[in-house]
């Protein structure tokens, strides 16, 4: 059976069909904030809310609820919010708070799946969590759902808000003078960033989900060099990456997030050498 026959078996089975679509979605979001936090400087917020979900996980895994999402969620939102007020706060700097809520976070994470252990295979289930579920059979019907759902709304909330997410991003304190409310706008970019997150666990990982959101911005500016630009491009590369990374994975049995975020990294090294034989400064 040839690459291409074993792809057209597979894509038979709804299961791979659903893996291609929340790897798209959510590619596709990561690529519209990425750009953002990259600018502003706010990259490592992905790492550190990635590890806040974790720990939600574990917590909704222990309490044995039939989504874990339904706590996941609402709590890395929560973490968000209270990372943007903590970095604002002249006692705990940024990058600080970020810190100290990750390895907590992580830390009680473990240590609960540990205690409570709902599985007779806690490493397996800590592994899959962190780096990603080493199969794409375990993507649900109601996962996709989700998955399109929220992907629409930060769509929707990033065409919507633009400009204002435009101006924040290269100016705050310009804007802040224009009359723009830029904390609301911060508030909502790091909400969007936790939504982010949250979807992309099932697919890479609590550990690879912040890649997503930072190769392919990276990549894109490269090459090129207006916002708007960097954007789209960001959002091309991001999803084709996603879709080259879930196909591979299905051809060779390869973990699936991390073979998305090494396709990543492996555009990103590629885009870095044109800008270097370019000269794009």
């Amino acid at each position: 059976m040839t690459g291409w026959e074993k792809l057209q078996y597979y894509f038979e089975f709804s299961f791979v069909r659903y893996a291609v679509i929340v790897g798209v979605l959510i590619a596709l979001c990561s690529s519209l904030l990425g750009v953002t936090l990259v600018l502003k400087r706010y990259s490592f917020i992905g790492d550190g809310l990635s590890h806040v979900a974790f720990g939600a996980m574990a917590v909704a895994s222990v309490m044995k609820l039939s989504n874990v999402n339904y706590l996941t969620l609402p709590v890395t939102v929560v973490s968000a919010i209270l990372l943007l007020r903590m970095g604002q706060n002249t006692k705990i700097k940024g990058d600080a708070a970020i810190a100290m809520l990750s390895v907590a976070s992580l830390a009680i994470g473990y240590m609960l799946m540990n205690v409570f252990a709902t599985s007779a295979n806690v490493s397996g289930d800590v592994c899959s969590t962190l780096f990603g579920s080493t199969s794409i059979i375990t993507l649900q019907k109601q996962d996709v759902n989700l998955c399109i759902y929220l992907s629409t709304a930060v769509i929707l909330v990033f065409i919507l808000f633009y400009n204002r997410i435009f101006a924040v991003t290269f100016d705050e304190n310009f804007a802040k003078a224009t009359g723009s409310k830029a904390n609301m706008y911060n508030l909502l970019i790091a909400i969007i960033t936790a939504v982010i997150i949250v979807l992309g666990m099932n697919l890479v990982g609590s550990l690879l989900i912040s890649a997503l959101i930072i190769f392919p911005a990276l990549s894109a500016m490269r090459l090129i060099r207006n916002f708007k630009g960097v954007v789209i491009c960001s959002m091309i590369i991001s999803v084709i990456c996603a879709f080259v990374g879930i196909v591979v994975s299905i051809l060779y049995s390869t973990p699936v997030g991390s073979t998305i975020v090494t396709t990543d990294m492996v555009v990103f090294l590629i885009c870095f050498s044109i800008g270097k034989i370019a000269k794009i400064d």
